[in-house]
């Protein structure tokens, strides 16, 4: 299936996928999940890539809810640099082995520091992409947190 997938049933995680069809016009893709799934842009979440101080080289991932904006600040505090930078979609793709839509914060090429917004421990679970668009996997927001090694934090503007 994909890397996301594999991992999670290489370690036995719970979860449930979800498929839609993915329109190629929407380049809004996380609030074209929510609403094919008929969730709310709340408890889907987004996977956005940052480069640490300028390096492109050093990469953290940061999962948030699909309605919100990460806060550059809040998250350049959150993994202790001094700022971060939204990265390229190439950048972003070669990292993590996914396209753009489809990134997933699971199964990535190259394992980054991984943060995920406060907001998800709010719900039973949550959905986040499965490793490619149309493809949503809904789970438990502590085994995502477990599997990827990652802590909550406040990283969205409000």
């Amino acid at each position: 299936m994909t890397p996301a997938i594999d991992l999670l049933k290489k370690q036995k995680i719970e979860f449930i996928l979800h498929h839609y069809e993915h329109d190629p016009e929407n380049l809004h893709f996380g609030n074209e999940a929510a609403e094919k799934l008929g969730i709310s842009p709340f408890v889907s979440f987004k996977t956005l890539l940052v480069a640490e101080n300028g390096d492109h080289k050093k990469l953290s991932c940061f999962v948030l809810p699909t309605a919100n904006m990460l806060n550059l600040k809040k998250a350049a505090k959150a993994i202790g640099v001094k700022k971060v930078d939204m990265v390229e979609k190439d950048i972003a793709q070669k990292s993590t082995g996914y396209l753009v839509g489809g990134i997933s914060p699971l199964g990535q090429k190259k394992r980054v520091k991984t943060i995920i917004d406060k907001s998800a421990l709010n719900f039973e679970k949550i959905y986040i992409s499965g490793g490619k668009r149309g493809l949503s996997v809904e789970l438990k927001p502590q085994d995502l947190a477990k599997l990827l090694n990652a802590t909550f934090i406040d990283i969205i503007d409000v």
